[in-house]
């Protein structure tokens, strides 16, 4: 059934349909060709009319008890009244054109307000500081966090006040660091950050929710949140706090030669500081500076393509952030250039001295080294002297026996044989002297020595 009953709503019905009419004849508006109200003309009938100027006071400062509106005191109208008096009022204009625009348009706003006052609706818990959303302190000062409410006639619940540190990371919860309730204080987190935090105010039930930091750090930078809450009425209030580093007494330098007609450079730099730091140069007695010198803001350098006479001075730059500011100074001369003629001569006479002391140090060395090697072939020659004189033979077989007998205490390879092998071969008896004196005549063998004699 109900599968038939879906498909016959889809079937097209036999009867013409209803044509839709263009948005022209739907969305039709009567054009004004003056606007008749405006805010600066309701603003100074207010203030001039006692009885709207009463509720002008009532609206921005509360609305009286239905007890005092009953006892009809001086200066209490009657809300419901209001219409009928704002007709009273308008009927005594003499703009007769706007009269009756002005007195429909004040009469609507105000049977509004008197509706709403008539259900006896009242206004809820409510931060009321309208301080600045961003403040920006330096590492060191105190800072102030305001946060003042005013709670409704219908809040009665236990007040209780949070302040907290909101993430910077959306899935992360809030750092809860300072809260109140049930008429006592309580310090929450890390104590390094809520180190120096407390309430403003002794008694934060009076109204005043606002907190003070003693001495701000870097680290307390962030959007704080401060939630007043007494049931059935909440309210809340965030403000971000940013702590920046003042900039350190900045250095001031000069680069490049401080002669007329070059090119030079004024640094200026500080080394801590929060960014972003302004740099400025500006010239002592000067109204401003001079339109051939530019200078760059962000690095502190001012560039002086061709120096001269009137560019000279005291200079002086500042370097600065939000929170704060210093100063250093430097002085720039100007110098005349030396003679051009004078420093080609000097620095020809200078290559020519240094290549003269250079050649007289080749040279020196040059001759120290040829005498040291002609010395030293002189001490490795042979000199050849004249012939030694002819040795009797007796005199050189005993020279020579006792080489032999020398050598054969300190080596005991074997000679090779010669004419005096049986001298050293231990083998061979010695010849008898008889043969010896037959081969060397005039040598008598000696049994204590040993040899001939």
């Amino acid at each position: 059934m109900l599968a038939n009953a879906d498909a016959r709503s889809c079937l097209t019905l036999n009867q013409p349909m209803a044509e839709t009419p263009p948005p022209l004849e739907v969305l039709l508006l009567e054009e004004v060709p003056e606007v008749p109200l405006h805010a600066q003309r309701i603003g100074s009938l207010t203030q001039k009319d006692p009885v709207v100027s009463q509720v002008l006071h009532w609206l921005l400062h509360g609305w009286p008890s239905e007890a005092r509106l009953r006892k009809g005191e001086r200066g209490v109208v009657d809300c419901r009244l209001l219409p009928t008096i704002i007709d009273a009022r308008m009927a005594k204009s003499k703009d007769v054109g706007r009269r009756t625009l002005d007195s429909r348009t004040l009469t609507a706003v105000f049977r509004a307000v008197a509706v709403y006052l008539n259900t006896g609706v009242a206004v809820a818990m409510q931060v009321t500081s309208t301080g600045p959303q961003t403040i920006q302190k330096a590492q060191g000062e105190k800072v102030t966090l305001e946060c003042m409410y005013t709670s409704g006639s219908n809040d009665i619940g236990e007040l209780d006040i949070e302040w907290s540190l909101i993430s910077p990371d959306m899935t992360q919860k809030d750092t809860l660091i300072l809260s109140f309730a049930e008429g006592r204080k309580w310090i929450h987190g890390d104590p390094t950050l809520t180190k120096g935090l407390d309430f403003r105010a002794g008694d934060p039930r009076r109204g005043d929710a606002s907190i003070y930091i003693s001495e701000l750090e870097v680290f307390h930078t962030g959007t704080y949140q401060c939630k007043v809450k007494r049931v059935p009425g909440v309210d809340m209030r965030k403000v971000t706090l940013v702590v920046m580093v003042r900039p350190s007494v900045p250095k001031c330098w000069a680069e490049g030669s401080e002669f007329i007609g070059d090119a030079l450079s004024l640094h200026c730099k500080s080394s801590q500081g929060s960014a972003p730091l302004r740099y400025l140069w500006v010239k002592q007695g000067a109204a401003a500076i001079h339109p051939s010198i530019t200078q760059d803001s962000s690095t502190g350098e001012l560039r002086i393509s061709n120096h001269s006479q009137r560019l000279a001075g005291m200079y002086s730059c500042e370097a600065s952030n939000a929170v704060g500011s210093e100063h250093c100074r430097h002085a720039l001369r100007a110098e005349k250039p030396p003679s051009r003629a004078g420093v080609i001569a000097g620095t020809v006479f200078g290559v020519l001295l240094l290549s003269i002391i250079l050649t007289m140090l080749i040279c020196l060395l040059t001759f120290r080294y040829g005498k040291w090697c002609k010395d030293k072939e002189v001490a490795n020659d042979i000199r050849e002297d004249s012939p030694a004189p002819v040795s009797r033979a007796q005199s050189r077989i005993s020279a020579f026996r006792s080489g032999v007998a020398y050598s054969s205490a300190r080596s005991a390879q074997p000679w090779a044989e010669s004419e005096f092998s049986d001298f050293t071969d231990a083998s061979k008896p010695l010849k008898s002297p008889s043969s010896t004196s037959t081969e060397l005549p005039g040598l008598t063998y000696d049994g204590r020595f040993g040899q001939p004699v």
